[in-house]
């Protein structure tokens, strides 16, 4: 199956999450650092969901949960009612995640390593997401710094003010920059050893 590789700006949008347990952790940790207003909803919920910044509703799921919602996970550890929270999200058109069933929903969460505002997503195309995990991993040692970012960013700008030949000129020389950059970390370690953020394919 083909999937539509996108990002995806929903700040400020109502996400629900329905389960309480580790999975539902890790999903509402992601929706906020996305920038989403997360209700979560379940009779009990792990100590983790209780420290962070959402709408706890602690009860089970009900038939329409998912009114006004842009963005739903189903993470609870009964298939019935995920089967349920799927259902009723397709029928609202709502972006649905099954944790449990990944082919039931229509998102899915990728595995991702980001650095200095460069954010890379990978899917394995089917059920092995320590297959996307490893491979972040190893795209992550590619990811530049912050001092190479600002860098091309100011190289850029400087050959847009250039005309004709002289800003191709300076357009393939930014791209030889870069290509040779990206080598070189390959090469090595991460850069300076600066934290990357890495996450799990869901």
């Amino acid at each position: 199956m083909s999937l539509l590789p996108v990002f995806l700006n929903l700040r400020g949008e109502r996400a629900v999450v329905i389960g309480g347990g580790a999975v539902a952790l890790r999903r509402t940790r992601t929706l906020l650092d996305a920038g989403l207003l997360v209700t979560v909803v379940a009779p009990e919920v792990c100590a983790g969901l209780l420290v962070l910044p959402v709408r706890l509703e602690r009860r089970p799921y009900q038939e329409g949960d998912l009114i006004g919602a842009r963005l739903v996970i189903a993470a609870t550890d009964d298939s019935d009612i995920n089967a349920a929270i799927t259902a009723e999200g397709h029928r609202r058109g709502i972006l649905i995640n099954h944790a449990g069933e990944a082919e039931a929903g229509n998102l899915r969460f990728a595995a991702t390593a980001g650095r200095a505002g460069v954010q890379v997503a990978v899917s394995s195309g089917r059920e092995l997401p320590m297959l996307g995990q490893a491979l972040t991993r190893r795209i992550a040692e590619l990811l530049p710094t912050q001092a190479q970012m600002d860098g091309w960013a100011l190289a850029r700008e400087c050959a847009l003010t250039l005309d004709g030949p002289a800003r191709e000129a300076a357009m393939q020389e930014l791209k030889a920059d870069i290509s040779a950059a990206l080598d070189s970390n390959l090469r090595q370690d991460s850069p300076l050893d600066l934290p990357v953020a890495v996450g799990g394919a869901a």
